[in-house]
C-alpha cells in the first residue's frame, strides 16, 4: 500500500481498541501498521486480536520504528503532551485522543513542538468529522432556523467504578473532561465564535472527588449561550438542541453514532413544532473514526489544510479551566 499511512499506536485503550483502530483499517489512505503498550504482553495480544503486524512493549520502540509515519495517542490525559511531543520529535504526526491536556498552559506546548520539529499534531474529535454535524452547521449557516441563539446539550453515563480511569481525578477523571469537553467544542463548531465567559456547578463523588454532575452556562456574547450538564453517574443519555430565533435543530445521537450505521437530524424550521412542519433528515451510513483517520492523513500529507489545528483544543481548554474556576469560586469567570 505505497499511497497508504503507516500508523503506529501508543497505549492498548479501550477507545482504541474498541472504536478507532478497527475504524482506521476501513480506509485506504492509511492503516495500523504497530501498537505499543508497557506490557509486551498486552501489546502482543492486541496486536493479534486487531491483525497489527507489529507490536511493541514500550511506546519508545515504537516512536523508534522509521516504518512508522504517524502516532494515535489514546494514553490517559496527564499523558498525552509528554508522548505526543515525544513522537512529534521523533518525527511522527501526531492524531492525540481529547482532551489534549489537563491545562491549557500544557496545550500550548504543543503549538511550540509543531513549529520545532515541523509535525504537525490534530486533536481527535471525531464528531467534527461526523457528517451529521456537518450538516447541522450547514444548515445553521443557511439562516433556516434563523439566528443561532441557544446550544443545550446533555451527556450523560453511569460508572462510579473506582478502579477505572475515568474515576481517576488525578489523571483527569470526571464528567467535564471526559463528555463535557464535547458540548463545548459542538457549540464552538455551530457558533463559529469563542466563548466569553462561563458559570457552572459543580457536584463531587464524596470519595472519587471526581465531577459526578457538572451543569454549566457558557456566554459567546451577542445573545449566543450553550446551556450544558454532563454526568458520569446519571442513566445513559446523550442529545444536543441548537434554537434559532425562528426554529431549533435536534442531534439525538449526538457523540455515539453507530459505526456504520445511519443517523438521523430533526429540523423544525418554523419553531412551532406541528408534526407537519417537522422534518427528519436521515444522514448516509459513515463510521466518524474513519473519517477521522482519513481527515488526519490528509493534513499529515500536506494535501488538506486542517480546519482545527492545534491551536482550537488549547482554547476548548481555557473554557474547561474557566468552567473549573467558576465551580471554586461560584461566580462568573471569563474565558
Amino acid at each position: 500500500m505505497p499511497d497508504s499511512m503507516n500508523w503506529g499506536v501508543i497505549s492498548t485503550a479501550g477507545i482504541g481498541v474498541r472504536k478507532v483502530i478497527p475504524a482506521m483499517g476501513k480506509t485506504p489512505l492509511g492503516h495500523v501498521a504497530a501498537i505499543a503498550s508497557r506490557s509486551a504482553e498486552r501489546a502482543a495480544d492486541a496486536a493479534a486480536r486487531l491483525g497489527i503486524a507489529k507490536h511493541y512493549g514500550s511506546y519508545e520502540a515504537l516512536l523508534a520504528d522509521p516504518e512508522i509515519e504517524a502516532v494515535y495517542n489514546s494514553l490517559p490525559i496527564h499523558l498525552h503532551v509528554e508522548w505526543t511531543v515525544k513522537a512529534m520529535e521523533a518525527g511522527k504526526h501526531v492524531l492525540c485522543e481529547k482532551p489534549i491536556a489537563l491545562t491549557a498552559a500544557d496545550a500550548e506546548t504543543l503549538i511550540a513542538a509543531r513549529e520545532r520539529t515541523g509535525k504537525q499534531v490534530l486533536e481527535a474529535v471525531m464528531v467534527r468529522q461526523h457528517p451529521q454535524w456537518l450538516r447541522a452547521r450547514e444548515i445553521v449557516r443557511g439562516g433556516e432556523i434563523g439566528p443561532l441563539c441557544l446550544i443545550q446539550t446533555t451527556m450523560s453515563f453511569f460508572n462510579d467504578d473506582p478502579t477505572n480511569i475515568r474515576n481517576r481525578v488525578e489523571v483527569g477523571g470526571g464528567a467535564l473532561y471526559d463528555i463535557g469537553c464535547y458540548a463545548i467544542y459542538l457549540a464552538r463548531f455551530l457558533f463559529e465564535a469563542e466563548p466569553q465567559r462561563v458559570v457552572s456547578l459543580i457536584d463531587r463523588d464524596p470519595s472519587l472527588r471526581t465531577d459526578r454532575l457538572t451543569g454549566a452556562m457558557v456566554d459567546f456574547g451577542g445573545g449566543r449561550q450553550l446551556s450544558f450538564a454532563c454526568s458520569t453517574q446519571l442513566t445513559r443519555y446523550q442529545n444536543v438542541i441548537a434554537f434559532g430565533r425562528s426554529g431549533r435543530i435536534e442531534v439525538p445521537v449526538s457523540l455515539n453514532a453507530p459505526q456504520g450505521g445511519t443517523t438521523t437530524i430533526l429540523i423544525d424550521p418554523k419553531g412551532n413544532n406541528e408534526p407537519g412542519d417537522l422534518r427528519t433528515e436521515t444522514i448516509a451510513a459513515c463510521d466518524q473514526y474513519t473519517l477521522q483517520a482519513e481527515t488526519a492523513a490528509r493534513i499529515f500529507r500536506g494535501e488538506l489544510a486542517a480546519e482545527f489545528p492545534i491551536e482550537d483544543a488549547v482554547m476548548n481548554m481555557r473554557t474547561i479551566e474557566a468552567l473549573y474556576r467558576s465551580a471554586a469560586s461560584d461566580r462568573w469567570e471569563t474565558v
